[in-house]
């Protein structure tokens, strides 16, 4: 039997193809009898462009249902694919393309001028466009191809996908996720998080990657739910749409937002299950002031994009305010010293993960990959954590210097060496501050080649269009010299502390 992941979705809503999948936030309803057709129809048109089992497929568009249907008919055929934040910029992109080699790319109308040029350069046989109506050259094209297609069969170990994640060494790394990896951790939380009949899922996030695209649509897709498909976060039409809801999730930010509006209450939430939140540490304040004002409690999890999700908070039992609950079915957790030796329980230390959810490993990086397993197979996460006497695992630091906005992982020498190229710059040293709605901000903080120094302005001005704007530093801060440790290593937690206050109200 396939252990094709599209194969397991199959058999969950074949019986039930006329029941609604999304309604957009226009009103449009799409449902599994779409899922089906549709996915046939671009799986079809792919493999007549070429595309083999294995190629992988770039994509780079905006929310809609169309790009949802071409991520499963990837699965169906057994194409990689490889979604691209919105936000990348042309460099950004052309290592993408010059590292994973696709042989498609799908790109928004506005982009496809610049994206041929790309893929020119590395030999992209095909660029096709699909723009946030659900157009362009793809859906036309798939409109004149028959709506039949047999999903193929693959192992479990064959890609489904790869997702890259900047390093701290500023070049980014494909990660390889698999088949299995989304099956297994699709069913551990469509069982855990007690998905029933009925459930309905407020969709706000991005589908680019793991949280959005994977965790949430996954669970909807085992479970026949539809969901309420917003292209975006907006807080009013969250709320407009919440009696009809009774599951979200979101990122804290969403949380927090939803917090500042005036008539969020109990009455709007009254339909809703479950709230979920992850991709960024759920402040104590906002679990705490969220129960107080509707009732629930937040389910806090924890995952990243090498492993899925690894824990979560119980649907029965304690929801506990700055931890990230307990290991999923599964999955194995263990905090260790730096010698790969286990820590007393509630002491700190580096948090190792192994299961089937675990990635197969970095593209093309097979040295990386060795690097980051260890001889019992459990994944290096580089997060500091802590299990408790009960079980809780919280999430106290990150080894690798990560900083996380809005939800999104920004990793600061990806920036350090675009601020460090520019004119007039000495050096530099990128770090998270505490944001009151993004969670953390990007700042910089520059050391000046000689005078006159660089100002802010012409600093933040000059990444516009090198990085993608979520990683461009809403402050940068200008002093003669960057603190330094007896070995000489910049210590950004003197930094940190210096402009703790920045964003703070």
């Amino acid at each position: 039997m396939s252990d094709n992941l599209y194969a397991l979705f199959q058999e969950r809503f074949h019986e039930h193809l006329s029941r609604p999948f999304i309604e957009t936030e226009q009103g449009e309803v799409f449902k599994y009898q779409d899922v089906e057709r549709e996915s046939a129809r671009l799986a079809r048109l792919l493999a007549s462009l070429g595309v083999k089992k294995g190629d992988r497929v770039a994509v780079q568009v905006d929310k809609t249902p169309q790009a949802l249907f071409l991520y499963l008919a990837c699965l169906r055929a057994g194409f990689i694919y490889l979604p691209l934040n919105t936000g990348y910029q042309p460099a950004e992109l052309e290592y993408f393309l010059s590292d994973a080699q696709p042989s498609a790319v799908v790109v928004r109308p506005e982009g496809a001028e610049t994206m041929r040029g790309l893929a020119a350069k590395q030999d992209v046989a095909h660029v096709e466009t699909l723009d946030a109506s659900g157009g362009g050259s793809l859906m036309d094209n798939a409109r004149e191809v028959e709506a039949e297609f047999d999903t193929v069969e693959v192992s479990g170990d064959e890609l489904a996908a790869i997702l890259y994640t900047s390093g701290t060494t500023g070049r980014p790394k494909g990660a390889m996720i698999t088949h299995r990896n989304l099956a297994s951790n699709a069913l551990a939380l469509h069982e855990y998080w007690g998905w029933r009949e009925g459930d309905v899922l407020l969709h706000a996030l991005p589908i680019f990657h793991v949280h959005g695209l994977f965790v949430a649509c996954h669970c909807a897709l085992l479970n026949v739910s539809t969901m309420l498909f917003l292209r975006r976060f907006e807080a009013r039409k969250v709320i407009e749409r919440l009696p009809r809801a009774t599951v979200m999730m979101g990122v804290p930010t969403f949380y927090t937002r939803l917090l500042a509006e005036p008539d969020f209450d109990k009455t709007v939430c009254a339909n809703m299950r479950l709230f979920i939140s992850g991709s960024a540490p759920l402040l104590e304040q906002t679990f705490h002031e969220f129960r107080e004002r509707t009732g629930h409690t937040i389910l806090e999890r924890y995952g990243m994009t090498e492993t899925g999700m690894n824990c979560s908070n119980p649907l029965d039992g304690e929801r506990v305010a700055g931890t990230v609950g307990f290991p999923l079915p599964g999955v194995e957790v263990r905090v260790v010293d730096d010698e790969d030796k286990a820590v007393a329980t509630g002491e700190p230390g580096n948090l190792q993960v192994r299961g089937d959810n675990v990635f197969a490993g970095y593209w093309c990086m097979p040295d990386k990959t060795a690097e980051e397993f260890t001889e019992d197979g459990f994944f290096r996460t580089g997060d500091i954590a802590a299990i408790d006497k009960h079980g809780y695992v919280s999430i106290v630091g990150r080894a690798k210097d990560m900083v996380i906005s809005g939800g999104y992982n920004v990793y600061p020498k990806e920036i350090e060496l675009e601020i460090d190229a520019l004119d007039g710059v000495a050096e530099s040293a990128v770090i998270g501050l505490p944001h009151p709605d993004y969670g953390e901000a990007v700042a910089a903080v520059v050391v000046p080649a000689g005078k006159p120094a660089p100002t802010e302005e012409q600093i933040i001005d000059a990444l516009h269009g090198k990085l993608a704007g979520y990683k461009i530093p809403k402050r940068v801060f200008v002093q003669d010299d960057l603190p330094r440790n007896a070995m000489g290593k910049v210590q950004k937690n003197a930094l940190r502390e210096r402009y703790d206050d920045t964003f703070k109200a």
